[in-house]
């Protein structure tokens, strides 16, 4: 989708939704590969994967970012300082303690009270999605948080979403050892700032923790069919390194999509 179709289909307030990604996690299970990097810098077909989300961010129209940061947080805020180089602006909000992607999300509310509704993205995972039709999902449906879910061949590495036939989450299911079909979590989220009241301050699980109790509020599952890689392990990693191109083509576009 060109940027013009972005524009020409964004509600009202569009550009005021900031984007929220989460990349302080120790990574502790690629330290084997990448003993001194975070993992959100982990180079994917030469670029850091954290480049591939700031431009895929951009490309659909979103100019306010703010990131979560923990661990090796210095080396992320140098290398992505304020965000002109990508023509973005952004903000940190740096856990001194390993608080978990709820807990880092809550240390970073100061900065979201603005905005009734902000989009949250896993920093390991990179998920194709539009997100002028998942807002517009997130919207029809009321709850207070949309999940983007992809449909995989294999879930047995992520657990599964469950959803009733309005497309509500009404469970979830752990990893299991056998291989087989299933929704996932993507790792990109839509969330009224109401959320931010259902998590405690100090270390919390977005999956584990928040998402369960929001059930009764209303969670919703918009299916996407794009790509889907996470680098969360030696293996994931190694894979997105088999598939660099795709990514970087992806990248690509998203930069040319970003400068039009």
């Amino acid at each position: 989708m060109n940027l013009g179709a972005i524009e020409a289909q964004r509600p009202q307030a569009f550009a005021e939704v900031p984007a929220v990604l989460l990349v302080g996690g120790l990574g502790t299970r690629l330290q084997a590969v990448l003993p001194s990097t975070p993992k959100p810098l982990a180079p994917v077909g030469g670029v850091p994967f954290l480049e591939l989300l700031v431009l895929q961010i951009r490309s659909q129209g979103i100019r306010r970012l703010v990131l979560c940061t923990g661990h090796r947080a210095e080396q992320i805020e140098e290398v992505f300082g304020d965000g002109r180089k990508w023509d973005v602006a952004i903000e940190y909000s740096r856990e001194s303690r390993p608080l978990g992607t709820a807990g880092a999300l809550k240390l970073a509310e100061r900065l979201l009270l603005p905005w009734a509704e902000f989009l949250v993205m896993n920093g390991d995972s990179f998920l194709e999605f539009e997100f002028p039709r998942f807002q517009r999902f997130h919207r029809e449906h009321g709850g207070l948080a949309s999940i983007a879910v992809r449909r995989v061949p294999d879930a047995s590495r992520y657990g599964t979403v469950q959803l009733d036939p309005r497309q509500r989450v009404i469970g979830f299911i752990e990893k299991k050892n056998a291989a087989a079909p299933g929704i996932v979590n993507g790792g990109v989220y839509l969330f009224k700032r109401a959320v931010l009241e259902h998590i405690p301050d100090g270390p919390a699980s977005l999956e584990k923790d928040t998402f369960p109790r929001l059930l009764d509020y209303g969670v919703y599952a918009a299916e996407q069919g794009g790509m889907f890689i996470d680098i969360g392990t030696p293996e994931d990693y190694e894979r997105a390194q088999a598939l660099r191109e795709s990514l970087c083509q992806a990248a690509v576009q998203e930069r040319e999509l970003g400068t039009h």
